[in-house]
């Protein structure tokens, strides 16, 4: 979940009506939620059960081949930086995914690229072998080029949708802005394979990702 889960001040009422109750099907699967917070969150919600944060604006867990990297950007302080670059040091997983609220690189019009976290967050993920990013706040979704050698998506329609909400640009490989969409992955050692389905069911975009040797 890549923040703003939440439009409305946090409580056990809300929580049932905008997630237990729509997500039921999911969550008496077992399938288990891990988010992070957007502008629009209450902070306190990092000690919601259901989203699995347990009570931190950062973390790190591990799903197979993947090692995900879980960020704050409201808040991108000097102890996160020191934490992120440490845990991407040790970090031994075949994949090292990174996901947070504001883009690095999007183009949409509302708010587009966050470049001063691009300038901060850029260089650990390149020397440290991150090969996806996601992010929201874009209201809207967008899968970027490679940029030096990441791929970065964002996938921020998944509830309000801001309909022409992207400008494509050459940084742009797919968008979409007419419907609510989401994203389905499957990982394995070698390759990511990606599904961007919108509302109605039609795929949207969809690939395959190749995992690079690491160096």
């Amino acid at each position: 979940m890549l923040g703003d889960n939440l439009y409305r001040h946090a409580s056990p009422q809300v929580y049932d009506s905008a997630f237990e109750r729509p997500y039921a099907p999911l969550l008496t699967e077992h399938v288990k939620f891990v988010a992070v917070l957007g502008n629009h969150d209450s902070p306190e919600s990092v000690n919601y059960p259901g989203w699995n944060m347990n009570g931190q604006r950062y973390f790190s867990f591990t799903r197979g081949a993947v090692r995900f990297f879980a960020l704050d950007t409201n808040l991108l302080d000097a102890p996160q930086l020191q934490w992120l670059e440490q845990t991407l040091k040790t970090a031994r997983e075949p994949w090292k995914i990174a996901y947070f609220h504001h883009p690095i690189y999007s183009n949409g019009r509302r708010h587009g690229s966050d470049v001063e976290l691009r300038v901060r967050l850029e260089p650990l993920f390149v020397r440290h072998g991150i090969q996806v990013v996601f992010a929201g706040h874009d209201h809207m979704y967008e899968r970027l080029k490679p940029q030096k050698g990441i791929t970065y998506f964002v996938s921020g329609a998944g509830g309000q949708l801001r309909q022409d909400g992207v400008r494509p640009s050459e940084t742009t490989a797919t968008a979409f802005d007419q419907e609510q969409s989401f994203l389905l992955l499957e990982v394995d050692d070698l390759a990511m394979r990606f599904r961007a389905i919108s509302r109605r069911g039609a795929v949207i975009d969809s690939g395959t990702i190749l995992r690079q040797p690491s160096t």
